[in-house]
Parts: structure tokens; C-alpha cells; sequence
């Protein structure tokens, strides 16, 4: 699918995605960036590899030295959930669904990440909110991975209906030191109604 095509989808999901989850937070607005939205994203992203860099299997190393064009790609490839407060970029979260036939019934929640100004507020609630709207109908189930140490995070992902199934140990290792990752998942069809 050509971007255009992409950017006129997304804008007629969009609706659909800002219902109850955000009537509580006066001045949030929930919605996919969009490729034109890049330098966004590249901002917080890098962000969020500097400040938690434990909770991600990237580096900003790595993406630091990506150019422009690098994060307008993800953008087209993937959907990419940001919360706006005041018009101001305080947090995204990642969705795409697996591509392999005997797994297309599978999405990913992933490049969770809220800026520290914004936490406690209900954002990751409606960031995580947004994703499973937009999964169901799509997929049957949606599966994350979260640092074991991160527990507020846990404790958000069991508020919304995913539960633990599995436990990766030194999952991912960040200047010598080794973590290990809880595997999550949320059977949307039951937990749907």
C-alpha cells in the first residue's frame, strides 16, 4: 500500500480510536502518526532509547545515526499510536501484526513509552486502550514483552486484560548487565465484552 493510501486509512480509523478511554484527561488526543509526523516519533523514540534504554531491544546508538527517511519508513510500515496533550507529543505505543500466515491471527504491542512529565495520568491506560481497538477485528490476540523490573508497567498491562504466559531470562543485556523480559498476552476475544 503507497503511503498516500495509508495516511487516508489511518485518518478514517482515527474516529474510532478517541472514544471513552480519553474522557477523563482533559486536552489528550489519541492518534496514528502519520509518515509526515516523523520527526515527532524520531524524537520521542530517541528519547525513550536514552532515558529507559533496559526497556528496548534497540540502542540510540543505533538509531541516533538514522536519517530521517529511516523513521518515515517505520511509520509506513507499522502503526504507530501517539498521546498528544495539549497538542504536545507525550507518548506513543506500537502495533503490527504478524505476517506469517499460520501467525496473522498474532499482533504486537511494542515501543511502549510515556515521557516522565506525563506518567501517572492515565496516558499508557489510553495509549494501551488504543492499540487493542485498533487490533480487534484484525487479530485474536496481541502479545508485548516488558522488562521483569518494570513492574508499573506490568501492573498496566494486567489492568488492561493481558496476563503473563511465559519468562525470558537475560532477554536482553545493556552496558553488562543482563534482563530478563515477561512474555504478555491479551486474548481479545476474551476480553472484549
Amino acid at each position: 500500500m503507497d503511503s498516500g493510501s495509508r495516511e487516508e486509512n489511518a485518518s478514517k480509523q482515527d474516529s474510532a480510536v478517541t472514544g471513552a478511554t480519553l474522557a477523563n484527561i482533559p486536552g489528550l488526543q489519541i492518534r496514528r502518526l502519520q509518515i509526515s509526523d516523523a520527526a515527532l516519533y524520531r524524537d520521542i523514540r530517541l528519547e525513550a532509547l536514552q532515558k529507559n534504554p533496559e526497556a528496548f531491544g534497540s540502542t540510540f546508538g543505533r538509531e541516533s545515526a538514522e536519517p530521517l527517511s529511516w523513521f518515515e519508513a517505520r511509520l509506513g510500515a507499522a502503526d504507530i499510536f501517539a498521546a498528544f496533550l495539549d497538542g504536545t507529543l507525550a507518548g506513543i505505543a506500537g502495533y503490527s501484526a504478524q505476517e506469517n500466515l499460520k501467525q496473522a491471527h498474532k499482533g504486537r504491542l511494542w515501543t511502549m513509552y510515556v515521557r516522565a512529565s506525563a506518567r501517572n495520568m492515565g496516558l499508557g491506560k489510553s495509549l494501551v486502550a488504543a492499540v487493542l481497538d485498533h487490533a480487534r477485528g484484525r487479530v485474536e490476540l496481541v502479545q508485548l514483552t516488558v522488562v521483569s523490573e518494570n513492574e508499573s508497567a506490568r501492573k498496566l498491562y494486567r489492568a488492561m486484560g493481558f496476563v503473563e504466559y511465559g519468562y525470558e531470562k537475560q532477554a536482553l543485556k545493556h552496558n553488562g548487565r543482563y534482563y530478563d523480559e515477561v512474555l504478555m498476552v491479551n486474548f481479545l476475544d476474551e476480553s472484549s465484552s
